[in-house]
C-alpha cells in the first residue's frame, strides 16, 4: 500500500468515489481512497437512486444539472455502466401552495436552460397511462428526470479515478487520523500508515466515528428508510417503454418503474432513528427487517395514484439506513478548526448531487475555493450549539416533513430553543416572535400580545402588517433592534493593527474612536465577507460581521498568522448588542446617557465608550437600517438592563422594539447588501458596489486575486428592483428575472415590501449586457411574471443624508 498521497479519501460510497474521481480529474492523481469493506457499503448500494435537476437553492440546481449530464459522459469515458434511465419525471401539485412552488421551479428551469415545463392532464396521461391525475391541479414534466444504478455509478467513478492514476484500497479500515505540526496528516490503517496533505471524511454512516478520530463531533443522525419493489405488472410490461417517475410530494411518496414492476418509497410520520450511540463497525450490506406497516398510509395514497400497484405482489423490500444533518443538507467543506480536513456527510439526494459535490470539493482543496457559493451545504452553518438533542429533533422534523414545502421566511420550531440571550423572556413577554439565527433565538417581529404564532406561505402572511408598523415607526421616530446575532470579535495586542490590516482590504483605523467598513476578499477575488472594524483603544479593536458567517470566516482568519502577543477572541457569546435608530434616536438615547451625541461631537462612523442607563457600552454611530442611529454593545450580563432602558426611552419618543423582519425591509429600501445573499465569494467587489472600500496602496489577503479581476467588466451588477404587486406577494430571493422579450436578465437575492416608500422591492443582480437602469423587467414571483423596474439608486435616502444627520 502507498505510504504518501496528496489526499486520502475515507469512504468508498457515492460521495467518496466522486471526490476521488474529481481530485484526479483536476490533477491530483496521487490520491488514495480507503474503504473499510467493499465499495458502496453502507447507504449507497440500497438507494433508490432517483435523479432530478431542480432544487429550491439555485446553486444546488446548477450542480444537480452538472451531475445528471455527467453520468453518460462517465459511461463513455470508463466503459462502466451507470444504469441511466431518463424517461422523465412528473411533478404533481394538489394544493395551491405546491402549484406556486412548481411554477417558480418552471421559471428557474427556463432561466438555467433546463427542460421542466407544465403539461396538461391529457399530456400527462399519455406519458403515464397507468396513473390517475383527476385530483391534480398542476403537472410539470422534467424530461431528464429518472434514475441510475446505485452500484454502477460509484464503480464508474472508481474506474475513472483508477484510470487517471488514483488508488483504491478496499477492506482497509482507518483506525486513526493524526495531524502533524506542519498541518499534514498521518492516516493510520490496518494495512499501514499514509502521510497526506488532505484528509477527506466521506464515510457516510460512519462519518461520526471517523470524525471522532480527529476530535470532532458532528451533528448527524441515521434513520431507517423504506421502499419496496413490486412483482412484474402486466400493464407495465405491455407498454413496451419506460414510464416516467412520479413525484407527488403532497401525497408524501415517490414512484418509479423498476424492471416491469414499480418502486414505491415514502417518508412516513412514524419514523425510526438508528444507531443513536454510533454506527456498528461490522455493518456493511445489511438491511433492517421489513416494516411496511409504518409506511402503509403513504402506500395507499400511492396506489390510489397508480391503481395497478394495489394488486401487485411485493417482490423486494429495502429497509436501510440513511444519515441526516439537522436541515437535510450536507455537512460539507473544510473544518475551520483543523487544517486540511475536508468533510462530506449527511448526503441524502446523493445521486442527483454526487458529481457536483465531488467537483466542488476537489476545487476547494486544489484551487482553494469552489466556483459557487455553497453556504447552504457548508458545515460552518452549525456550531457546538447543534448538539445531539437539537440534531435528533431537527432530523425527525426533516424526515417526517421531507416533502413539505420550505416556504420563504419559514421558521420551524423543532429543537428550539437551542441558545437564548438573557433578554429572551423579556422580548417574549413583549410579544416577540422568534426565528433561529446561528442557534440563537432572535426576535423577528412583535405581536400585539405574547404567544402569537406566524403563518407560512408564498403570499403575505400574518406578520406582514405588524412588520410594516415597526418599519414605519422606526422611520418616523425611533426603534430598538436586537443585533446580538451579529458576530463579534476582539483583537488585542501589539500586533492587532498589523493583523487586521493584512486581513482586510480597507485601511484599518489608527485613531481610537474611528471605524471603517471593509470587505474581506476571497481566494478567487470575490467578496468573502464585510465587516465593521472599530479601534477601541491602543492595540485593541472590535470587529463585527455576519453572525451566520462566524465559523465560515474563521477559515480566512486562519490564513493570516497572528503576531506574537496578539489574540483574536470570538466574543459573540459574551457581548450583546442593540441598534437604536430613526430620526428621534438621538433624543431617545440622550435620555439615558450624559455623552454628547451631537453631530459635531459624535459623527457617522465614529465610536465612543459611554454609559447608557448605567451600563458600559461601546457606541458606534452606524446603522444597517440606513437611518440615523447607534449600535450599542455591552456585556451579555447587562443586556436586560440596557434593553429595557432603550425600549422605554424609545416609547417615550413614540417608538418601540423592532424585529429582524423590519430590519430586512429597511436595509433593502436603502439598497444595502447582506452577506450570504448579495455578498459572497461568487461576486467581485465591483459587481456589488464595494470596490471603493478597497485600498490598493496596502497589502491584504488575496490582493493578487482581486488585482486579477478588478478591471474585468462586471458579469452581473447588484441593483434594486421596484415591482408591481398583483398577487399579494413580494419577492423573497431566488426568483429569476426576464426581459419583456423573454431574455434572461438576472435574479433576485433578497426581497421585501418597502413600507416607508410604499413599494414592493427586491435586491438582486442584472446582466449589464442586456439591461440598464430604467428598464422594465419581469420578476417571477409565485412563478408568474410581475412587471418591475430596475432602479438607478436606492429608493430611500440615496444620498445618505439621514445617516449623517
Amino acid at each position: 500500500m502507498k505510504t504518501h498521497a496528496q489526499a486520502v479519501v475515507i469512504g468508498g460510497g457515492l460521495a467518496g468515489t466522486s471526490i476521488l474521481y474529481h481530485l484526479a480529474k483536476l490533477g491530483w492523481t496521487d490520491s488514495v481512497l480507503l474503504e473499510r469493506d467493499e465499495l458502496t457499503s453502507g447507504s449507497t448500494w440500497h438507494a433508490a437512486a432517483n435523479i432530478h435537476g431542480l432544487h429550491d437553492n439555485n446553486n444546488i440546481t446548477r450542480i444537480q444539472h452538472y451531475t445528471m449530464n455527467l453520468y453518460k459522459e462517465l459511461e463513455q469515458e470508463t466503459g462502466q455502466s451507470c444504469g441511466v434511465f431518463q424517461p422523465g419525471s412528473l411533478y404533481l401539485a394538489q394544493t395551491e401552495e405546491r402549484e406556486h412552488q412548481l411554477r417558480l421551479q418552471e421559471a428557474k428551469a427556463k432561466f438555467y436552460g433546463l427542460n421542466f415545463h407544465e403539461v396538461s392532464r391529457e399530456e400527462a396521461q399519455k406519458l403515464h397511462p397507468l396513473a390517475n391525475f383527476d385530483d391534480v391541479r398542476c403537472i410539470m414534466f422534467e424530461s431528464d428526470g429518472g434514475n441510475v444504478d446505485p452500484s454502477g455509478v460509484p464503480h464508474a467513478y472508481a474506474a475513472g479515478a483508477r484510470a487517471m492514476g488514483a488508488t483504491i484500497e478496499r477492506f482497509c479500515p482507518v483506525i486513526g487520523t493524526e495531524q502533524q505540526p506542519d498541518g499534514s496528516w498521518i492516516v493510520r490503517t490496518t494495512k499501514g500508515d499514509i502521510h497526506t496533505q488532505w484528509v477527506v471524511n466521506a464515510s457516510g454512516l460512519w462519518g461520526r466515528e471517523v470524525a471522532a478520530l480527529a476530535g470532532l463531533t458532528l451533528p448527524l443522525q441515521p434513520t431507517e428508510h423504506q421502499y419496496f419493489v413490486t412483482e412484474s405488472i402486466d400493464e407495465v410490461e405491455k407498454l413496451g417503454r419506460r414510464l416516467p417517475s412520479i413525484a407527488d410530494r403532497d401525497g408524501e411518496y415517490y414512484f418509479r418503474q423498476e424492471g416491469n414492476g414499480l418502486l414505491i418509497g415514502a417518508y412516513e410520520k412514524d419514523m425510526k432513528f438508528w444507531a443513536e450511540e454510533g454506527t456498528p463497525l461490522d455493518f456493511a450490506h445489511e438491511l433492517f427487517p421489513d416494516d411496511l406497516d409504518r409506511i402503509m398510509e403513504n402506500v395507499i395514497r400511492a396506489t390510489e395514484r397508480v391503481p395497478v400497484a394495489a394488486t401487485a405482489g411485493v417482490k423486494r423490500v429495502i429497509n436501510g439506513p440513511m444519515i441526516w444533518s439537522p436541515d437535510a443538507n450536507m455537512l460539507w467543506g473544510p473544518v475551520p478548526e483543523l487544517k486540511n480536513y475536508f468533510l462530506c456527510g449527511g448526503l441524502i439526494p446523493g445521486f442527483s448531487q454526487s458529481g457536483g459535490l465531488g467537483l466542488l470539493a476537489a476545487q476547494w482543496m486544489i484551487e482553494g475555493e469552489p466556483q459557487y457559493d455553497m453556504f447552504a451545504w457548508d458545515l460552518a452553518r452549525f456550531g457546538d450549539w447543534a448538539d445531539k438533542k437539537f440534531t435528533k429533533a431537527r432530523v425527525e422534523d426533516a424526515y417526517t416533513h421531507r416533502f413539505k414545502i420550505h416556504f420563504p421566511n419559514e421558521e420551524r420550531s423543532a429543537g428550539r430553543p437551542a441558545r437564548v440571550r438573557p433578554a429572551y423572556e423579556v422580548q417574549k413577554a413583549m410579544g416577540g416572535v422568534f426565528g433561529l439565527n446561528c442557534g440563537w433565538e432572535h426576535p423577528l417581529w412583535f405581536a400585539d400580545a405574547p404567544g402569537a404564532e406566524e403563518t407560512n406561505g408564498f403570499t403575505r402572511q400574518n406578520w406582514w402588517e405588524p412588520v410594516g408598523r415597526e418599519a414605519k415607526m422606526l422611520r418616523d421616530s425611533v426603534g430598538v433592534i436586537d443585533i446580538s446575532n451579529f458576530a463579534n470579535y476582539i483583537v488585542k495586542g501589539p500586533g492587532a493593527y498589523d493583523w487586521l490590516d493584512k486581513l482586510v482590504a480597507n485601511k484599518v483605523p489608527t485613531i481610537t474612536g474611528r471605524s471603517c467598513l471593509t470587505p474581506l476578499i476571497s481566494v478567487r477575488g470575490g467578496v468573502a465577507g464585510d465587516f465593521t472594524i472599530t479601534k477601541l483603544d491602543d492595540d485593541e479593536y472590535m470587529m463585527i460581521g455576519s453572525g451566520l458567517g462566524e465559523r465560515y470566516h474563521q477559515r480566512f482568519f486562519n490564513m493570516v498568522d497572528l503576531p506574537e502577543g496578539t489574540t483574536l477572541e470570538v466574543a459573540t457569546d459574551s457581548i450583546a448588542g442593540f441598534n437604536i435608530a430613526g430620526p428621534k434616536s438621538r433624543d431617545a438615547l440622550a435620555r439615558l446617557t450624559n455623552a454628547d451625541l451631537s453631530n459635531e461631537n459624535f459623527r457617522f462612523m465614529r465610536s465612543q465608550k459611554i454609559q447608557v442607563a448605567g451600563v458600559d457600552c461601546v457606541a458606534i454611530r452606524v446603522s444597517f437600517t440606513g437611518d440615523l442611529g447607534w449600535e450599542l454593545h455591552c456585556a451579555e450580563g447587562d443586556q436586560i438592563t440596557l434593553y429595557e432602558a432603550l425600549v422605554g426611552a424609545a416609547k417615550d419618543c413614540g417608538g418601540g422594539p423592532v424585529g429582524g423582519r423590519a430590519l430586512g425591509s429597511l436595509r433593502i429600501e436603502k439598497g444595502y447588501g447582506s452577506w450570504s445573499r448579495e455578498y459572497s465569494q461568487e461576486y467581485w467587489p465591483q459587481e456589488v458596489g464595494l470596490e471603493g472600500l478597497i485600498k490598493l496602496d496596502k497589502d491584504f489577503l488575496h490582493k493578487d486575486a482581486y488585482l486579477a479581476v478588478k478591471d474585468n467588466a462586471p458579469r452581473e451588477v447588484m441593483c434594486c428592483f421596484e415591482m408591481e404587486v398583483t398577487d399579494n406577494a413580494d419577492a423573497t430571493g431566488g426568483e429569476p428575472v426576464f426581459g419583456e422579450d423573454g431574455t434572461s436578465v438576472g435574479r433576485v437575492t433578497s426581497g421585501a415590501y418597502g413600507y416607508t416608500v410604499d413599494k414592493s422591492l427586491a435586491l438582486g443582480f442584472r446582466n449589464p449586457e442586456v439591461s440598464k437602469p430604467g428598464d422594465t423587467v419581469l420578476i417571477q414571483v409565485l412563478g408568474k411574471p410581475h412587471r418591475a423596474k430596475i432602479l438607478d439608486e436606492a429608493p430611500f435616502d440615496p444620498s445618505g443624508a439621514r445617516l449623517r444627520a
